[in-house]
């Protein structure tokens, strides 16, 4: 079972969650907190992944809404993850200047 942590203090680390799990009871396959791919800070947020089922249905209930370092963590099921669509480059600017100036 893969769990959402979300709310989770800019200070944790993955040691932090896991000990979060361990004293409600549930032992993790793994935690991986998600960092921003520039700064290598934490954004907020890990990932859980609980082999046994019961043990994650346990963990939701012990953690969901547990204050963890000064914050209500939020802890549910994953969803699933989605394909990646690739690229994404949206943009869309305005075209046809008149130097720099629009008349309305």
């Amino acid at each position: 079972m893969r769990l959402f942590v979300g709310n989770v203090s800019y200070r944790a680390s993955e040691d932090d969650l896991n000990a979060l799990f361990a004293n409600a009871g549930v032992t993790v396959d793994s935690v991986s907190l998600v960092r921003d791919r520039e700064t290598g800070e934490s954004r907020g947020f890990a990932f859980a992944e609980i082999a046994d089922g019961a043990a994650g249905e346990r963990a939701i209930q012990a953690c969901n809404g547990a204050q963890f370092m000064g914050r209500a963590l939020v802890v549910n099921e994953a969803r699933p993850r989605q394909e990646s669509r690739g690229g994404g480059g949206g943009g869309g600017g305005r075209g046809g200047s008149r130097g720099g100036r629009e008349r309305w």
